[in-house]
């Protein structure tokens, strides 16, 4: 009678053990839904025929479902990423203005991103293929993010090289037509999933 307690005890013990070791298991590879932390940055970047010049913007908003295995990113199943045009800003209000009517803000008022699909080159380097939209175009884009962690967010950097054509707008100008902005751009994104 003695030997089979001790016998049912082993045996308790030791699904008890496995019930703990499957769950850290499983939250060491847990798939979690992440938002865009505030402190995200977003910069549209190009040339004219006066300057180099930059719009900003820190209120990009959007989710991500991540797969984090042994601390890394094993898998990123979506992305979604939203951009109130109007929130980026230069350092010059009447550049801004000719910006949004080359965007036509008051019809298409966000800047959108949406991942297709994403594929693993090494624990720091991911190739995203993802829509943009602006202006109410949609173009396909494939993206080389930089990958980092830091205290349980995970980072995305990096960019695109766009062109205003690709997304149906003419290049702005300003002063009469004097100041032409040149018809390349680099979108350029820190994106803090947190």
């Amino acid at each position: 009678m003695i030997n089979l307690y001790f016998i049912n005890m082993k045996t308790i013990q030791s699904f008890l053990l496995t019930i703990i070791f499957t769950t850290m298991a499983l939250e060491a590879n847990a798939q979690k839904n992440y938002s865009i932390a505030a402190n995200s940055t977003f910069e549209v970047a190009g040339t004219s025929t006066v300057h180099d010049w930059v719009m900003k913007s820190t209120e990009g908003t959007g989710s991500a479902n991540l797969i984090i295995k042994d601390s890394k990113l094993a898998s990123i199943n979506s992305l979604s990423v939203s951009l109130l045009a109007e929130s980026l800003k230069s350092y010059k209000a009447s550049m801004d203005k000719v910006a949004y009517e080359a965007m036509d803000t008051e019809t298409h008022k966000y800047i959108e991103y949406v991942l297709k699909s994403a594929e693993k080159i090494d624990d720091n380097t991911w190739n995203l293929t993802g829509i943009y939209t602006i202006a109410g175009v949609s173009k396909e884009y494939k993206t080389q993010v930089k990958v980092t962690t830091n205290k349980g967010s995970i980072i995305l950097q990096g960019s695109n090289q766009i062109t205003f054509g690709d997304f149906e707008m003419t290049p702005p100008k300003a002063a009469l037509g004097v100041v032409k902005a040149g018809k390349d751009l680099t979108v350029i994104f820190n994106i803090i999933l947190s």
